[in-house]
């Protein structure tokens, strides 16, 4: 065997394109599966936005505002960005395990002549399931600079109901 017979192209029929079959178009059932995928795919990448029922009824995307979780053996921290609010546009609810931030985005200007805007305006509301028994009472809460901090430390017995587990190589 020659090297020359170990290239995809070039050996019978003269024709010198690489083969670009793979083995997923030779099966007919992969095949469909990746162009299901890509039309799912294309279908809600359009969607940006032009859909309101996808992005919440105030406009907002449903996962605005945008958090990061940080879950430590005494507390739970949870930091949302909220840019362009101030303090008392925001409220923060603790009710049966459940964080709920809740505010509102005002326009400055009531300018009726506008052509066009990216900005959103409107109600917005996130709840956030923390899993575990939080004091309730030590809540802390700060803002500052467009980012919302909230500090859930837990009960004594959330605490000790932690379990690390060993792993094994």
């Amino acid at each position: 065997m020659s090297v020359r017979d170990l290239i995809p192209w070039g050996r019978n029929n003269g024709n010198q394109m690489p083969s670009v079959l793979r083995d997923d178009d030779r099966d007919p059932f992969l095949s469909l599966h990746r162009e299901v995928n890509r039309l799912f795919d294309d279908v809600f990448r359009g969607f940006g936005s032009s859909l309101p029922s996808l992005r919440g009824a105030s406009g907002f995307g449903a996962g605005w505002p945008s958090v990061e979780i940080s879950d430590t053996d005494k507390d739970i921290k949870v930091t949302a960005e909220i840019p362009g609010l101030e303090e008392k546009d925001i409220e923060v609810f603790l009710n049966d395990g459940v964080l709920t931030l809740k505010g509102e985005k005002r326009s400055e200007t009531e300018d009726k002549e506008k052509q066009f805007s990216e900005r959103y305006y409107g109600r917005f509301e996130r709840r956030i399931p923390l899993g575990t028994e939080v004091k309730e009472d030590q809540v802390d809460a700060t803002f500052k600079n467009g980012v919302l901090t909230v500090t859930l430390p837990k009960t004594e017995k959330a605490q000790s109901q932690v379990k690390r587990i060993a792993i094994r190589s």
